[in-house]
């Protein structure tokens, strides 16, 4: 009886990400989402910032991997 729980369970689960995501339609037969296209998103000088960061904490996991193999 606990594997069918399980079972449902993970059935319940695995259907709702459809519904979950789904987008709404529109009521006048229009093949469109509603509203327009939203403001692209502006690209900050501060990602240059955490590019160099990522760098440099690639660079000091491996020296600190390197060193203890």
């Amino acid at each position: 009886m606990r594997k069918l729980y399980k079972f449902y369970l993970l059935t319940f689960i695995a259907l709702s990400d459809f519904v979950a995501f789904a987008q709404p339609g529109d009521d006048d037969g229009g093949g469109g989402l509603e509203g327009g296209d939203p403001e692209p998103a502006p690209i900050d000088s501060r990602l240059i910032l955490l590019a160099v960061t990522g760098i440099l904490f690639a660079m000091y996991t491996f020296r600190k991997n390197r060193r203890e193999a």
